[in-house]
């Protein structure tokens, strides 16, 4: 499968994060799956990190406009690039490739990565396919959000959202989905 993560681009190697990462690119990779990530630092480099160095391909989406305001590049585990023209193009690109998604801790930019594509499962925009989010934080902040929209939000809606409390509950509820037929996953 393809596997599109997200996360934050601020974890350094040896922190806690970094390394939760990592542990979740060595599972993906060890299970086979195409690791797509946004190619940069943090997160997105734990997770390539480990990915490639269990033999799996790593692609890396990375984005013009980033690389014009923080002059990054991408990371040396991306086997593949992409470089998208803008940071929205860059988003679109890693859903529209993915056969699921996973979610690592992270801030705006992952945030907003993750309600796209659900908002993309809710109009049924993309076919049926797993979002999984790691950790206690993002369960407390779906759960803020529906508590506080609740006249906005279907309880239904809930449904797209999976939640995994580190990576290899998060992997073993990918290779489930895997077996599932693909009209009934959600």
């Amino acid at each position: 499968m393809n596997i599109a993560v997200f996360g934050s681009s601020k974890p350094h190697p040896g922190s806690p994060d970094y390394e939760e990462a990592y542990l979740l690119g060595k599972l993906l990779g060890n299970a086979g799956h195409t690791v797509w990530t946004g190619g940069y630092g943090g997160t997105m480099e734990a997770v390539s990190k480990g990915a490639s160095q269990m033999g799996s391909h790593v692609i890396g989406v990375t984005c013009q406009e980033i690389a014009d305001w923080r002059g990054s590049q991408a990371n040396p585990w991306v086997q593949e690039e992409f470089c998208a023209p803008t940071l929205q193009d860059r988003i679109m690109k890693m859903i529209n490739s993915c056969d699921a998604a996973i979610a690592l801790p992270g801030g705006a930019g992952t945030l907003t990565e993750i309600m796209l594509t659900w908002n993309r499962l809710l109009i049924e925009a993309d076919p049926p396919k797993p979002l999984i989010l790691i950790g206690s934080g993002w369960e407390q902040v779906i759960g803020s959000l529906f508590s506080s929209q609740k006249d906005h939000i279907l309880p239904a809606d809930k449904q797209w959202l999976s939640f995994a409390e580190n990576p290899q509950e998060a992997v073993q509820y990918l290779n489930h989905a895997s077996k599932t037929p693909a009209d009934s996953i959600s």
